[in-house]
């Protein structure tokens, strides 16, 4: 992999194809990916977004999405960024807090998007939510456009939410909506299969018990309010992420078992599509979420893809030193590339 030398990522090429350089810097004795993710997930922030418009875009029959809007003065003449949160996170996560601070800010409206059935909407669809579903994504991004009439919309996902928009964007091929000038995805799972193996070696199984003990919560919310269409199921019954995504996810989502499901919810199935402005930030220290090889040289033939690869990072962390920001590296980059956009 990358070898060390200030801390940046040194550059690694395939053919005469690297990724961009990257100008992080981890923060002084958060080196390692452990120390990275778990600091960032607990180190307190500050919010000072105003109240938010609490929004409700309907994206399917019967399936309405929750958003929490923040609106600048004359809306239609700013810019707007869509924050998706990953696995068992909502419009709460801290890092959709911060990013959403920093493009409010940045004089950008802010849509802090919850997946259905998250940040407390179960009520609002019979469906569970999976990594597929990108065309909720779409449809809140159409009715920006078609209801909001928003000229410049972009997009950013962490973990699950990159894989989200980053297969949207995918989907959308040669024919992007004109409005969305930028796509941005952080640590995204972009091949799910290899990280959920990742995710359950010995030293992520604290992570991935976090995310079952989330995950198993869900399904039992949801049993409790559709008792006619779900089952509980004994937490301890379920050994891994994997095996969530085998019995419960491909059950009721639709797919021939977790392989099955992890093929075609893959944003890597299609990264090769893009042809919106896009930046993609992924760790090579980031404990669980992988990228392939075959992936990664599909990222780094695309010329609409700004791939930064650092040395450390974590998932979804990229802690910097405080120096005249907060230090939260990953969305500042966001908020940078989306100005740069359009």
């Amino acid at each position: 992999m990358a070898a060390e030398t200030s801390g940046k990522a040194q550059d690694i090429i395939i053919g005469d194809v690297r990724p961009c350089p990257s100008d992080f810097v981890p923060r002084r004795g958060l080196r390692g990916g452990h120390r990275q993710t778990v600091v960032a997930a607990y180190l307190p922030r500050r919010n000072h977004l105003p109240q938010p418009e609490v929004r409700l875009f309907s994206v399917e029959p019967e399936v309405q999405i929750l958003a929490h809007c923040h609106w600048q003065s004359e809306r239609a003449k700013r810019k707007t960024l869509v924050v998706v949160h990953g696995l068992e996170g909502s419009s709460e996560a801290q890092y959709v807090i911060g990013t959403a601070n920093k493009a409010w800010n940045g004089g950008m409206n802010v849509v802090r998007m919850n997946m259905r059935n998250c940040g407390g909407s179960e009520r609002l669809t019979k469906t569970l939510y999976n990594s597929s579903m990108s065309s909720d994504v779409a449809a809140v991004v159409r009715a920006l456009m078609d209801e909001d009439r928003l000229p410049v919309i972009a997009v950013a996902g962490f973990s699950m939410g990159g894989n989200l928009v980053l297969k949207m964007a995918g989907e959308w091929g040669e024919n992007p909506p004109a409005q969305v000038k930028a796509v941005v995805g952080i640590s995204p799972a972009l091949d799910l299969s290899i990280s959920a193996r990742a995710l359950h070696a010995w030293r992520n199984r604290l992570y991935e018990y976090r995310f079952l003990l989330g995950l198993h919560g869900s399904v039992t919310r949801k049993a409790r309010l559709f008792p006619e269409l779900y089952r509980t199921y004994p937490l301890f019954s379920i050994r891994s992420l994997r095996d969530f995504d085998d019995r419960i996810t491909a059950h009721y989502g639709g797919f021939d078992g977790a392989e099955d499901y992890y093929y075609r919810a893959a944003a890597a199935r299609v990264i090769d599509r893009i042809t919106v402005p896009t930046l993609i930030v992924h760790s090579i220290d980031d404990p669980f979420i992988k990228i392939s090889a075959e992936s990664r040289a599909k990222i780094l033939a695309n010329s609409h893809i700004r791939y930064i690869e650092t040395t450390h990072g974590g998932h979804c962390a990229f802690l910097a030193d405080p120096v005249g920001y907060d230090g939260r590296w990953a969305e500042k980059k966001i908020v940078d590339f989306v100005k740069s956009s359009g």
